[in-house]
């Protein structure tokens, strides 16, 4: 008796497409950064945020283990093409944001597929990146309208992304992409 393989040749083809498809936004993301950084740094996690994509739109379209972290890992190669010398930062992005995407569907057994479910993960990613960040460009030199404000757009960066990504997964699960799989 043979059984069906979790990752189907059919599933991987669907995952590389959105993991290159998100990977050259997330290149033009991690080519913004230094810029972003430099002028506008409380409004990183907006770009930052860009990075929960390939999960999202990969969870949404098929609906499986391990497609999140799949997904994210191909992006980070195809993203690391723009900047090479940040392999291994959109690498390190890409298996913790596919994670937290991955441990969030694991808690409801891959079983909830609500956009619920989708926006508690971009939450925790959210907090994270605002925690994280906020020591990175060292935000406690600005004034506090600069802090509060970084914070509420690396939380709700991610959210916004989220709903991006569920929009995309959605639309393409209605084209088809998902139906054989």
């Amino acid at each position: 008796m043979t059984t069906r393989p979790a990752l189907t040749t059919r599933t991987l083809l669907i995952c590389a497409a959105i993991g290159v498809a998100t990977g050259i936004i997330g290149g033009v993301a991690g080519l913004l950064t230094p810029v972003v950084i430099v002028a506008v740094p409380f409004v990183y996690g907006l770009v930052l945020g860009s990075h929960v994509l390939p999960g999202i739109i990969a969870q949404e379209v098929l609906r499986l283990p391990l497609v999140a972290l799949l997904t994210h890992v191909m992006a980070a190669l195809v993203s690391s093409a723009f900047n090479p010398a940040w392999a291994m930062r959109f690498i390190g992005t890409a298996l913790l944001f596919g994670a937290i995407q991955e441990g969030v569907a694991a808690l409801t057994r891959y079983r909830a597929w609500g956009a619920w479910r989708f926006f508690i993960s971009a939450a925790i990613i959210g907090i994270l990146v605002a925690v994280v960040v906020f020591f990175a460009v060292d935000l406690a030199r600005f004034a506090p309208w600069v802090q509060v404000s970084y914070l509420i757009i690396s939380v709700l960066g991610p959210v916004a992304w989220t709903a991006a990504g569920l929009a995309t997964g959605q639309a393409l699960r209605r084209a088809g992409v998902a139906a054989g799989r």
